[in-house]
Order: C-alpha cells, then sequence, then structure tokens
C-alpha cells in the first residue's frame, strides 16, 4: 500500500508533500530558524536566457544563481571547455554567486561570444545552467548601389525591393519619402513581411523620386536608409483591367511551417485591375478566431500561441471585378521539445524507493539523455540502485550518501530542455513546525481546523489527542487530512479543550499543543419591524442581540445600505434606533449590523412616513409570536411543548406551526414539525434519538404568519440503534469483473448514534455460498472486485452505530459487470425484395456468448460497386440498429444493379461485439435516373440537332432511349407529339422537317428493361425564313397611294408659305412715331426715317429686341382683333403686339424670351445655344 508523504507549515511555514514508497518529492525547507542545518544539493535559482544578444556599449551580464546546503560554489566553461574567470581582468563573478560581469570597455565584444555554462557544486551534487549562447547585436551598412530609374506604365504592377543588411536581430523596415513621412499604404500599395514594397497596380500618382526603405536596428538603436528608388509611370501604352493573380507567394501553392506555441504569418499578395481584395479561409477545418487576427489590410494573417491543430490548408483568394485567383498556403506544424511532465526533486528516507520522470512532447520527438551531477549518466560510476528506462529513473532502496542531481537533457532539431532535480537522502527525526500553544476559536456549529505541520525522513505518523486522555480516531465528526491537520466538521461547545499532536517515525517522536475554543453565535433575538408613521411623529427600531460574553460586539445602524444622517433626530441606544420627528426623507430601510471578531449578525426593516390621518381604520395584521415556550413530560422519544399566543391583532388565529434545528447535525436550518388548532396551546412531538433539538412556534392567521418565537432551550436525546436502513440500493457492474453496490446514505437524524457505518452484504444469486461482508463509513458505495461477468447477486445494506445494527435489510438482486459480446450471429442470409429493399435473416447468438444485456444486433452494409463497374468504388458505410433478440431486419434505400458487403454484430450494454463474416449480395436492375443533360444545337429554319448524357445512376442495363416533342403555339397550345426511339449507344440526332420559326418541346428519357426513368425537358425555337420576311416586306417609295400622299403634304405647305409672304408685307410699315413721341423714352433712337415710320427691318441680329418695346406691367400681351397676327399661322406665337397692332418683337424662327414668360417654348434649341448652356 503506498504510503502519503507530506508536511505542512502553516502561517510562515512551508508545505512539502511526499508521495508513496514510488515518491514524487518537493524541495527541502532552508528555513534557518526551524530547520538549521539542513543538507540540501545546488538547485538553480536563476539563470539568462538561452539565446542572449548584447549591446556592445555595455558590460556583458551572465546571470547563474543557486541555493543549497551548504552554499554551492560556482564555475563556468565556454565553448565546452574551462573558462578561468580568475586569469581574465575584464571577468568578475560575484560573491556567493555564479553571475559573470564582463568589462568590454575598451575590448571588442566579439571576444567574448560563444556557448556559456554554469555549475553550481556542493557535497551532495552538481547542478548545471542551460547553455548560453552570447552574442553581440549587429547592425551593418547597406551596401553601396547604384539605382536606375523605373519606367512602368498605368496599370502594371511594381515591387520595389528592400532588401535590407541582414542584422541580429532582423531590423524593423518601413518606408518613406525625403520629408520622412510614411508612405501611404492601402489595399492597391502595401509592405510585404520581407521589407518589399507592393504595388498591385501603379497609377500616375506613383510617379516620385523618393521611395526610400529605412530599416531600423533595435538593440543598437540605429536607423539606416537605402538609395532612393525613382519610379515614373508612363501613359502612352496603359496596362488594360485584367483578372487577380499573384505576386507573392507565386503559383498556385506553397508551404510554410511553424513552431508549436510561436506566431504563424501567411501572406498573399495579389495584383490586378481593379485591385483586387483578398480573403482567407482554412480547407480543412474553422480559423481560430480568439488566436486570429488580419494585418496589411487582409493581405496578412497572423495566428499566435500556434497549435497542433493550426496545421493543414490555408487557401487565400483575391478577386475583382473580372474574376477570382487562389492559392493554398500548406502548414506544417512542428515542435521544439516541450514539457508534459518535468522532473522534480525527490527527498527520500534510507532503504525507501523514488522516481524521476522526464515527460516530454515535440515534433519530431525529442531525444532524451540524462546526467548525474552535470556527468552523462552513462559515463558515471554505476549504481546498481538506479536503474534508467528512457524518460526514467527509478531509484531502489537508497542509502544514505546517495544524494545527487540528476539532468534530463530532451532535444530535437529546433531545440532541447534542461532540468535539473536532486535527489536528497535524508534520516530527519519528526519536527512540528506548528507554533506551540496556538489558541483557535470557531462559532458553534461551523468547523473547525487545528494544524499540526510537522517534517521527518521518514514521514511521521500523526496521531491526535484531547485533553491527553482519549485517542481521536478519524472519523465523524472528526476528519484527519493527509497533511496532520484535525478538522472538525460541526464544532459544539463540548468541543472545546487542549489537543495534543504527535508526529512520530522510526527516529523519534515529538508533540505539540494547541487550544479550541468554541463560542456561541451572535444572534438578533429582537428584530427591528416594519413602521408605518405619521410625519412629525417618533420612529423606534428595537434591535436586542445575544452573544458570547466572551467576545466583545460592536453595533451599527445603516440607511440603505450606507451610514445614518449626521442628523441629531437620530438617537443610537446599547439596542435601539430612535428617530424624531420623522420627515418624508427619512423613508428607507434601516438595518442593525451586530459584529463580533469571529461572526456578525443583521436584521432590516422598512420605515413609511405618512400623513396623519382622523380616524384610523381598523388594522388587520398577523399575530405577534408566542411567548414562553416549555418543555415538559420529558422521554427519550418525545417531549412535550407548550406555550403562551401573542396578540391575534383583529384577526383569529387559524393554527399553530411548531418548527425544530438540530445542532448537532444541522445547525442554523428549521424544519417543520408538526401542526395545531389554533385554539391549542400544547403540542406532543415525537423525537429521533440522538439529536440537540431546540423548538420554536408559529402563529397564523388569515394575513399571514407571525414572526418565529424565541426558541425553547436545547434538549438533547440519547443516542441508539439505527431505526431505519439506506434506500435506493443497487447492484450494477461497472467492468466485466466488477459489482458496484451504491444506495442513498442516511441523514446525521436518522444516524441515531454517533459511528454510522453501512454492513454491505452480497453473495452470488441461485449458488449456495455464505454471504460476503464488508462495513464502511462516510460512503455511499462499495466496490466488490473478482466477480464472474454479468451474474446475478443479491445484495443489502444494514445501518451500524455504535449503539448496535439497524433491522434486518431486505435483499436487493443486482448483476455484475458486463463485457463485450464473444462472437457474431451466424447463418447470416440476405433476402432481396427488390432494387432498392432487401432482408437480412440471421441466428440469435447464445446467450451466454452475449455476456451482458442484450440490447439488439447492428447490422453494416456498404455499397462496394455498381455491377456495371468492374473496379471497386466502395461508398460510406450504413448502420442499422434492431433492438431487442430479433432475427431479420429490412435494408431500405439500396441503389439497384449494385454490389453490396454486410456483416452483423450482437451489441448489449457494454458494446459492440465482432462482426460476422462479410456477406456480398446484389441488387436486380431498376428505372434509370435521367440522362445527364440534353443540349439542342444548329438550330436553323427546319431542324437542330439534339445531344444528350448517359444517366449518372443506370441501375442496370440501358436498353435505349424516348424523344418525344411537340410544337407550341403563341398561345402556349401543345400540338401533336411525335415519338422516337434510340439505341442506348446513340447521344445525338438531328431532327429535320420542323416548322420554322416555331418553339418545340422536347421530352426525354432513358430506359432498362424494368421500364423508362424521369424526364427532362427542353424548349427551343427554329430561325424564321429570311425569304419570307423580304417577301412580306413593302416598298413604301415604291406605292402609288404614297406618293400621292406626299405630294398633297408638299403643295400644302407651299399654300401656307405664300398666305405668310402676303401677310408680312401687308404689315411692313407701321406708322409709331406718335407712340415714341408720347413716351419720351431716353433709350428710344430716333429712326433713320424723318416721317416717323419704321423701315424694313432686317434678322440679322437674331438675338438683339428691338429697343424700345415694351409689355404691360403685368407681363401679358393684349392681342388685337385683326387677323392679320402671325400668331394665327403658329409660327410667330412667341411674338409681341402692342396695343395698337404694332410688331414689338423679332420675326424669327427663334427669339430671346421676355423674363416674364417662363421657359415653356417648345421650340428646338440651336447648336449655338446648347454650346452657351455648358459655358
Amino acid at each position: 500500500m503506498d504510503r502519503k508523504r507530506k508536511w505542512v507549515l502553516n502561517s510562515g511555514a512551508l508545505l512539502v508533500i511526499f508521495l508513496g514508497r514510488m515518491t514524487t518529492g518537493l524541495e527541502v525547507p532552508l528555513d534557518p530558524k526551524v530547520l538549521e542545518g539542513l543538507p540540501q544539493p545546488p538547485t538553480i535559482t536563476h539563470q539568462s536566457s538561452k539565446d542572449f544578444i548584447i549591446d556592445p556599449r555595455e558590460n556583458i551580464l551572465i546571470y547563474c544563481e543557486a541555493k543549497g546546503k551548504p552554499h554551492p560554489s560556482f564555475s563556468w566553461t565556454r565553448n565546452g571547455t574551462h573558462f578561468d574567470v580568475e586569469k581574465d581582468s575584464k571577468v568578475l563573478m560575484k560573491p556567493s554567486s555564479g553571475t559573470l560581469v564582463i568589462d568590454i570597455s575598451g575590448e571588442k565584444a566579439e571576444a567574448y561570444e560563444g556557448i556559456y555554462q554554469c555549475t553550481a557544486r556542493n557535497e551532495h551534487g552538481t547542478a548545471v545552467s542551460n547553455n548560453i549562447v552570447i552574442r553581440q547585436s549587429r547592425s551593418p551598412l547597406w551596401s553601396k548601389e547604384r539605382k536606375e530609374a523605373i519606367m512602368v506604365q498605368v496599370g502594371v504592377s511594381l515591387v520595389l525591393q528592400c532588401r535590407p543588411p541582414a542584422g541580429l536581430p532582423p531590423p524593423i523596415i518601413f518606408w518613406m519619402d525625403n520629408n520622412f513621412q510614411r508612405l501611404p499604404q492601402n489595399t492597391r500599395v502595401s509592405q510585404a513581411l520581407n521589407g518589399d514594397l507592393y504595388f498591385s497596380n501603379v497609377l500616375l500618382d506613383d510617379t516620385r523620386n523618393d521611395y526610400i526603405c529605412y530599416a531600423r536596428f533595435p538593440h543598437t538603436q540605429t536607423i539606416q536608409q537605402k538609395q532612393p528608388i525613382t519610379v515614373k509611370v508612363l501613359d502612352n501604352s496603359p496596362s488594360g483591367e485584367r483578372r487577380p493573380s499573384f505576386m507573392a507567394p507565386p503559383g498556385r501553392s506553397s508551404t510554410q511551417m511553424a513552431l508549436r506555441g510561436g506566431v504563424l504569418e501567411l501572406e498573399c499578395i495579389a495584383e490586378g485591375l481593379p485591385t483586387p481584395e483578398v480573403s482567407w479561409y482554412k480547407e480543412s477545418g474553422d480559423l481560430p478566431s480568439s488566436r486570429m487576427s488580419f494585418h496589411n489590410f487582409q493581405k496578412t494573417l497572423k495566428i499566435a500561441d500556434v497549435m497542433e491543430a493550426d496545421a493543414g490548408d490555408y487557401r487565400c483568394t483575391a478577386k475583382n471585378s473580372l474574376g477570382s485567383a487562389h492559392h493554398i498556403i500548406k502548414v506544417n506544424v512542428k515542435a521544439a521539445p516541450f514539457w508534459i511532465s518535468a522532473p522534480r526533486n525527490l527527498i527520500l528516507a534510507p532503504k525507501e524507493t523514488g522516481i524521476l520522470t522526464c515527460r516530454v512532447s515535440g515534433d519530431p520527438k525529442p531525444q532524451i539523455a540524462w546526467s548525474v551531477n552535470g556527468v552523462p549518466i552513462e559515463d558515471s560510476p554505476k549504481d546498481m540502485s538506479r536503474k534508467v528506462e528512457d524518460d526514467t529513473v527509478i531509484l531502489s532502496d537508497v542509502q544514505t550518501g546517495s544524494s545527487a542531481v540528476y539532468q534530463c537533457n530532451a532535444s530535437n532539431e529546433f531545440g532541447y530542455l534542461l532540468a535539473n532535480a536532486f535527489v536528497n537522502v535524508l534520516a530527519e527525526a519528526p519536527r512540528v513546525l506548528t507554533p506551540p500553544n496556538n489558541v483557535y476559536q470557531v462559532i458553534t456549529n461551523n468547523p473547525a481546523f487545528l494544524d499540526c505541520a510537522s517534517f521527518g525522513s521518514p514521514i511521521p505518523t500523526i496521531t491526535w489527542f484531547k485533553d491527553s486522555q482519549t485517542s481521536i480516531l478519524n472519523r465523524d465528526p472528526y476528519v484527519i487530512h493527509n497533511n496532520g491537520t484535525l478538522e472538525i466538521n460541526v464544532a459544539q461547545s463540548l468541543n472545546s479543550g487542549k489537543y495534543t499532536c504527535i508526529a512520530s517515525n522510526n527516529l523519534g517522536t515529538r508533540e505539540n499543543h494547541v487550544y479550541l475554543e468554541v463560542k456561541e453565535p451572535t444572534r438578533i433575538l429582537a428584530q427591528p419591524e416594519y413602521m408605518v408613521v405619521q410625519r412629525n411623529r417618533k420612529a423606534v427600531f428595537e434591535c436586542k442581540v445575544k452573544h458570547d460574553p466572551t467576545l466583545i460586539p460592536t453595533m451599527n445602524w445603516l440607511k440603505d445600505n450606507g451610514e445614518l444622517p449626521d442628523d441629531e433626530r437620530f438617537l443610537v441606544d446599547t439596542d435601539s434606533l430612535t428617530i424624531n420627528d420623522v420627515t418624508e426623507e427619512d423613508e428607507g430601510t434601516y438595518t442593525c449590523v451586530m459584529n463580533t471578531t469571529l461572526d456578525q449578525d443583521s436584521a432590516s426593516a422598512m420605515l413609511t412616513v405618512v400623513e396623519a390621518t382622523p380616524t384610523p381604520a381598523i388594522v388587520y395584521e398577523e399575530p405577534d409570536p408566542p411567548t414562553d415556550l416549555e418543555l415538559t413530560d420529558q422521554r427519550e422519544r418525545s417531549v412535550q411543548l407548550t406555550w403562551i399566543p401573542g396578540d391575534e391583532h383583529n384577526s383569529p388565529t387559524q393554527k399553530f406551526l411548531v418548527q425544530y434545528e438540530d445542532l448537532l447535525h444541522q445547525a442554523g436550518v428549521w424544519h417543520n414539525l408538526t401542526e395545531e388548532e389554533g385554539t391549542k396551546t400544547t403540542a406532543h412531538l415525537d423525537l429521533s434519538p440522538y439529536a440537540y433539538y431546540s423548538f420554536r412556534v408559529l402563529a397564523v392567521n388569515h394575513v399571514g404568519y407571525s414572526r418565529p418565537s424565541q426558541p425553547s432551550r436545547q434538549y438533547r436525546t440519547n443516542p441508539a440503534a439505527p431505526d431505519v436502513n439506506p434506500t435506493d440500493v443497487h447492484g450494477v457492474g461497472t467492468e466485466h469483473n466488477n459489482l458496484v453496490i451504491s444506495w442513498k446514505e442516511l441523514t446525521g437524524l436518522q444516524s441515531n448514534g454517533p459511528g454510522l457505518q453501512y454492513k454491505v452484504n452480497w453473495r452470488q444469486k441461485d449458488v449456495e455460498e455464505d454471504w460476503s461482508s464488508e462495513t464502511v463509513a462516510n460512503a455511499s458505495k462499495y466496490v466488490v472486485s473478482g466477480t464472474p461477468t454479468f451474474v446475478p447477486y443479491e445484495v443489502k445494506v444494514q445501518a451500524v452505530n455504535d449503539y448496535g445494527n439497524g433491522p434486518a435489510p431486505e435483499a436487493v438482486e443486482g448483476y455484475s459487470g458486463e463485457d463485450v459480446p464473444m462472437s457474431a450471429p451466424e447463418s447470416v442470409q440476405v433476402l432481396v425484395q427488390n432494387g432498392t429493399l432487401a432482408e437480412v435473416h440471421w441466428e440469435p447468438v447464445l446467450t451466454s456468448v452475449v455476456r451482458g444485456r442484450l440490447q439488439g444486433y447492428k447490422v453494416s452494409y456498404w455499397r462496394e460497386r455498381s455491377l456495371h463497374q468492374a473496379e471497386a468504388q466502395q461508398e460510406e458505410q450504413q448502420v442499422l440498429a434492431f433492438s431487442g433478440n430479433r432475427t431479420d431486419g429490412r435494408l431500405p434505400g439500396l441503389k439497384p444493379y449494385s454490389l453490396y458487403t454486410l456483416n452483423i454484430r450482437v451489441v448489449n450494454g457494454k458494446g459492440e461485439g465482432p462482426p460476422s463474416p462479410n456477406h456480398n449480395f446484389e441488387t436486380p436492375e431498376g428505372v434509370p435516373g435521367p440522362p445527364s443533360f440534353l443540349r439542342i444545337k444548329n438550330t436553323n429554319m427546319d431542324s437542330l440537332t439534339l445531344e444528350w448524357g448517359p444517366p449518372q445512376d443506370n441501375n442496370g442495363r440501358l436498353t435505349g432511349y424516348t424523344l418525344k416533342y411537340q410544337p407550341v403555339n403563341s398561345s402556349n397550345e401543345l400540338g401533336p407529339v411525335e415519338e422516337m426511339m434510340f439505341p442506348a449507344n446513340e447521344t445525338t440526332v438531328i431532327l429535320s422537317d420542323l416548322k420554322y420559326s416555331t418553339r418545340y418541346k422536347f421530352y426525354f428519357n432513358a430506359k432498362t428493361i424494368k421500364g423508362s426513368g424521369p424526364t427532362i425537358t427542353e424548349e427551343a425555337v427554329t430561325i424564321m425564313d429570311e425569304e419570307a420576311m423580304k417577301s412580306n416586306q413593302v416598298d413604301l417609295a415604291t406605292q402609288g397611294w404614297f406618293i400621292g400622299l406626299m405630294c398633297a403634304i408638299a403643295l400644302l405647305i407651299l399654300v401656307l408659305l405664300i398666305i405668310c409672304f402676303i401677310k408680312r408685307n401687308k404689315g411692313g410699315k407701321y406708322p409709331v412715331k406718335e407712340k415714341e413721341d408720347a413716351h419720351h423714352d431716353p433709350e428710344i433712337q430716333p429712326m433713320k426715317d424723318d416721317d416717323g415710320t419704321f423701315g424694313e427691318y432686317s434678322d440679322t441680329e437674331d438675338h438683339k429686341p428691338l429697343k424700345g418695346s415694351r409689355t404691360p406691367s403685368n407681363g401679358t400681351v393684349k392681342r388685337d382683333d385683326s387677323d392679320d397676327s402671325l400668331v394665327d399661322y403658329g409660327e410667330g406665337g412667341d411674338g409681341q403686339f402692342n396695343e395698337d397692332g404694332s410688331f414689338i418683337g423679332q420675326y424669327s424662327g427663334k427669339k430671346e424670351k421676355d423674363t416674364h414668360e417662363g421657359n415653356e417654348s417648345s421650340e428646338a434649341p440651336s447648336p449655338v445655344n446648347a454650346m452657351n448652356s455648358f459655358v
């Protein structure tokens, strides 16, 4: 039996856990006050990182700190050989430390580059650090190069290469211009991970002479720039729009490797016009949304904390309006070694056995190498007590003086892990680490924990005593934890006293004394009550408290969970709060809080302030709680309770409810016990043994329940044997060779006494054998091992305590565990019903080989191939389950004309048995599926060509095809049907003698010997006859009626023109001199004729109105009654005449409108006006 080995130091002490004779130990404590002089091999506590890049301007500091007893000494190796620190004046090792300080002032830092390793040793062993690689940071200069201007056409793609010098660590790249402004980047122009600047397509605006790549080296804080690059974009032969294609990475696919725990960056940069958009998709699963982010305008996918599940194919898609392009990046995830379980320090006593394990994982699988005190284990002196098995070192029967430090080195091509773990062989007498005479205080009915932290080798055994007399067993109510702590589940006043813990091993004994004080809980006996107070009256809240006399209480009052107002109207007494002259602002919830150093209690009540009422109405309230509870007629299993009813508040009491609290088993919880009529004041109470009862009573009227009465005095009943046994007893096996007997445990009140245990009995049914039994405590199940598989058992569970046994229990039938069935069904036969249904029959298996409860049979079947095909094309397996002891089942959904395979398994509660031998069967032919396609080509006036493809599912041997077709007229009426048959090997036909310009509907299906399959349809229209079209067309230019009509129209236009000319000459001169003299308008210029008449005017200035022309103030022109107006002829509709009939507008086909006329002219605009509208 393995032993558990632990030591615990509470309140400043330390905790070490030892597990078993096969021990996994923890660190030895080095508290000088407690464990003076305890030896310990060295342990590395601090060291520099494995890869250490130094700044050549600062001293080199390589850390190596270790602890041990005695304190270890330190030494170093460099590049695998001893590094003599004392011979180099530039190197200093810190006192009592292995940390190196290397002064490189005046020296080249390169001289101290190399691989360093620290060794810490004392007389008990040697520990080593990691290999620390020291490298100097470097920021080399950019090589000089002459850059020619780059000439590109508009729209083409472009890459500006950066190619920075290789630095240590690598530099950070960015692009700027001559003004040190970052170049703008977007979906079209962006910087790749390697620093190059990519243009998906160039614009004229990209022309510039200051594309400059900068490299910043973080360790040296220097920035270097490349020679500026000049780009000239030409537009004499621009590139047209095009589909996307990938610039980086090239091709259709690429491969990328990532390390577990690292960062994976995938990049896709595409060119195209318009600029493509990039999206990402993982083909073998979802992208890890919680660890994933997009950068560089969706062109870079970044996954942090890479896991093995991140391996797979990642598809990036570039898309624009002309199409899309795809690139697959195959990601392989490798892993440097990582810990599953690092070796841990061991502390062993002489003759004990321990195990060091070095569990690692990685890809490729890491190689593990063990060393002892820094020497490879195969080169160290042979030790018969030591056995190495790959990642495990087993130490057997260790001896004093065999302490050592073991190193585990796990490595693969991506890195290594190094761990030190010491084995410290100690023989130490027990030491109790818990300070003596500690006093523990706890409230009644709460758990109490008494510490007994100890150390010793071998691990000490802890024993507890109370008052130096009674040995405390590890049973209710006491529990001794593995670290030596004693727990009392429900502390009572009788548990107070002096406790002694004794720690002992084969080298000695130590003891320690602590004290437990169990205090009475703080309780509010009289709680504040809800109050309705009239304004300007007084409100008083009571809060009477009971507490342990040895604890100092503190009373606080709160209003709405905050402090009371700073108002002299609020008066706080020892057990009450008084509010004088209440106002509406005083409304709220008031809470009294009683605190002690160990616990607290609180109670709240609301205050409502109302206006004064002259005549208060009758108030019906719940009754006051009963008082003066007394216990009389006290017996072993009963007691009589009496009480005095409280005020009924105008509503008679209907009943009394008696409740009890069991302070021993469930303190603080009140249970209903019995009810009595409202006229009674006495109740006879039946009780259980071994309980600490308190009683209280509540009164009930039609308003509600009263507050509970004050609890009665405590009444304790004596222990007795259990009255009942556990219920819900079951026997069910979880493994093929066990039986788990379970039950529902008794409550504390049902236990009837201390030391409750359960006597578990079992025997195999129908077999003559005696009952087996086992007694357990604090358990609800028991596992019987070594049982036969699935046999019936009789089980029963009896309650037992220190005062006797419970009643004789009844036996319950159960079964031991099941195992998977041993054999498969035999005589499997298949009866094929039709092409899609088959029946399978089998012989049932024997009960003896089912080895469990038969749940049914599982039939697995799959389609091997179509009978058309010679080679197998196995489809996904289908499974049907048939419950119960059946011997047949139906297999629906089969495909006709196919070869199927099936097998059958028996299923029980444990799982499935082996499959029966595979059984093959064939399904008969069925009707075929629809032809795969029907195409119509070469449509002419009276013929067309039909092409078709065979069905995807022939479901048999095709015998041919059927074609039906019929014309469809313009009203969608169908014409006569023509039908044609074709052999199975034909796939095309030319139909002739069709009507031109006619729509036809075609119906096409395939058939086997079983009949015709589904029909597919198509429609087509034949071409119209061109000669017919020409014959139907009429040449209007040769028609007599058309010639006559044109002549009549021309004659009518000529007559109209003559009339207009005559009208115009008739109104050529008008006397307007009198009008001009009457108006005396200074703007009116004199006419060229002295007689005051107009001369012949000209219309050469089309856009200038006649000077002196006016319109009425209302913006309208009054038309004269004369028929001479040009308006009558439709051409002068916009002209204007004065009241005397004189023409004051312009006679032209188009004139300027007056501002009063708006824009309603219907005449066509001239080209000049059209141009003017754009100016």
